[in-house]
């Protein structure tokens, strides 16, 4: 392990919302950073799911509630309450099974004042959210009960297999989409120098960061050159759900974190990229 951290290696993230604590992350690493935004949250235009949910559960009929994210359970009570008062909508969860995927979305129900049921344990994926649930069949059974799921941008097709198979009826509510930078050049920027092997590391945060990476530089026609040249550089995944995504590419991360939070994924990669850029380099020659 190195006392150094990354000791003056390139480092690519492409976090957004977030991208200032990211690169102060990567420079008190010892790595040089650039962060090129991959992603941003638009909100649905139409409110339709998010208020016939409302509806639904103001009318007792749902029996348990998954929040998979933060920023979209705010999005969603900001939603709901175009059409029904604040606290009606807290009172509605406040009589359900609530079950939230980590630590953000507990933030967000704590400020509508809506205790939580299932605390799901990290990595937090559909994984935890189906096996927390097998261990609590009996307070909160799925068999025969509506359960509504929170969406964040892309729809979790595991996981709403998983409740089904387990005897659920389940609602999606999507709240809010995943789309592209309103200015992709700095993305585009970063994809050239990726191709041209000018990064030692690359951090991803979130699946669609992996899936915008790799549609734009299909669009560039560089994406066999950035596969070629990921090959050949340290990859850190937040978690299983990322890696996975980064799998369909032909790839292999060389660090998931010891929990999934970005300065873990720094740190932890910072002290490993010296060894793991030594081995895949000496596996290309």
């Amino acid at each position: 392990m190195s006392d150094q951290g990354f000791a003056g290696l390139r480092v690519l993230a492409l976090e957004s919302r977030r991208s200032a604590e990211m690169a102060r992350l990567i420079e008190n690493s010892g790595g040089i950073p650039t962060v090129a935004p991959s992603m941003r949250e638009v909100p649905l235009e139409s409110n339709t799911e998010a208020l016939e949910f409302a509806r639904v559960l103001l009318e007792g009929e749902f029996h348990v509630v998954i929040f998979l994210t933060g920023v979209g359970t705010r999005t969603l009570a900001r939603a709901v309450e175009t059409a029904y008062p604040r606290e009606k909508f807290a009172e509605a969860l406040r009589r359900v099974a609530v079950v939230a995927r980590g630590p953000k979305p507990i933030a967000a129900l704590k400020e509508l004042g809506v205790p939580v049921s299932v605390a799901v344990p990290e990595p937090n994926t559909w994984r935890e959210i189906l096996e927390v649930l097998d261990a609590k069949r009996d307070s909160i059974p799925l068999q025969g009960r509506r359960v509504a799921v929170q969406e964040y941008g892309v729809s979790n097709p595991e996981l709403l297999a998983g409740l089904a198979g387990r005897g659920a009826t389940v609602t999606r509510v999507p709240v809010y989409q995943w789309a592209l930078p309103e200015d992709t050049a700095p993305l585009r920027s970063a994809i050239y120098g990726i191709a041209r092997g000018e990064f030692d590391a690359v951090l991803f945060t979130t699946s669609i960061q992996v899936v915008h990476l790799f549609k734009i530089a299909a669009e560039m026609k560089l994406d066999a050159e950035v596969r070629r040249a990921l090959a050949r550089t340290a990859i850190g995944s937040i978690g299983p759900t990322t890696s996975e995504e980064i799998k369909k590419y032909g790839l292999s991360p060389d660090l998931e974190p010891s929990h999934p939070k970005m300065g873990y994924l720094v740190k932890e990669l910072s002290e490993r990229s010296g060894e793991i850029l030594q081995r895949k380099r000496a596996q290309q020659q």
